[in-house]
């Protein structure tokens, strides 16, 4: 008599197909969900590490008695590249430019970005930054954030920074324009807007105009920027001023 077979029956065919197709499904419905938690972390890390730049900025205007400049040297094997402009522009207002990381000791990307290696490479979510001319001068820091004469805005010798919202509403006071404007280009790696079309001289009216607000169609840029009241404080609290 043949004795029945005690081997386990292993899973066929149409069991295996139905198993991955759930998992499929599964994978399918979570997959949106990490993906914006993913953006959520990226975004709140961008956030932190621009309020350490702006600490940085105002640490470096205390040690130095001004803003640093932009850096401009684009090839990656270079010394300088990192460091600010050994000047800035002195006849114009400065341009639209790149953070001295290096000479900031902050990080060089946001947290979208991709470091360069060749000087051919693009500028990835690397933070871009823009001061006012006359707080980037050496030794005039202290009488500018004291003096009476920085909202007499526009002028032929000033970088007038003003701030809008998606709407275009401005955001900015019109007699406390910003001293610095620092922006991350967000997920899609290219500024977006009034970032986009700035004007280059700031010295026109009504100024070269930044953009800042939540995320909307066509911007997802995360602008600040440093006031002349808030690195008054600092100075005052780092007993630079009375």
């Amino acid at each position: 008599m043949k004795r029945p077979s005690t081997l386990p029956r292993g899973f066929t065919l149409i069991e295996i197909t139905m198993v991955l197709f759930i998992v499929a499904i599964l994978l399918g419905g979570l997959l949106p969900v990490i993906s914006g938690q993913i953006e959520r972390q990226r975004v709140a890390e961008t956030r932190k590490q621009l309020d350490e730049i702006q600490q940085a900025l105002m640490g470096f205007a205390i040690m130095n008695g001004r803003l640093p400049c932009p850096t401009t040297q684009t090839d990656p094997s270079n010394p300088n590249y990192g460091m600010e402009d050994a000047n800035c522009p002195t006849g114009t207002p400065t341009t639209d430019g790149y953070l001295p990381w290096k000479t900031l000791g902050v990080s060089e990307i946001d947290a979208w970005g991709i470091k360069r290696t060749l000087s051919t490479d693009a500028w990835k979510g690397y933070w871009r930054y823009r001061t006012d001319r006359d707080f980037s001068k050496s030794s005039s820091l202290i009488t500018l954030t004291t003096g009476g004469t920085f909202s007499s805005c526009p002028t032929s010798t000033k970088d007038c920074l003003v701030v809008k919202d998606n709407a275009g509403n401005t955001l900015t006071s019109s007699s406390e324009r910003p001293i610095a404007i620092l922006y991350s280009t967000g997920p899609n790696l290219t500024a977006d807007g009034q970032n986009a079309s700035y004007q280059a001289n700031g010295a026109t009216s009504p100024g070269a105009t930044y953009q800042s607000d939540v995320p909307s169609t066509g911007f997802d840029d995360i602008t600040i920027w440093l006031s002349r009241p808030q690195l008054f404080n600092r100075l005052v609290a780092a007993g630079k001023l009375p």
